[in-house]
């Protein structure tokens, strides 16, 4: 399968593509070169939300410290 480059760098994926990755329109793919010189695209997982959002959420007293709170709103923790 073949795409054009736009004057501007843009490729379109082809849907047979997508559609092998489940990649849905929004979704994101990653691009990396592999050692023999391919270029690999792999679908980006989306990040899942810290169990301890739930905790957090729509509350001023979630039980954590702001340092904790911080944590959980960076994905640190």
């Amino acid at each position: 399968m073949a795409s054009k480059v736009t004057s501007d760098g843009r490729v379109t994926i082809p849907k047979d593509i997508l559609d092998m990755l489940k990649v849905a329109p929004g979704g994101e793919v990653d691009f990396r070169l592999a050692p023999d010189g391919a270029v690999v695209v792999e679908k980006v997982e989306p990040k899942s939300v810290p169990r301890d959002w739930e905790k957090a959420r729509g509350s001023a007293d979630a039980g954590l410290s702001s340092d904790e709170l911080m944590q959980v709103l960076r994905g640190d923790g």
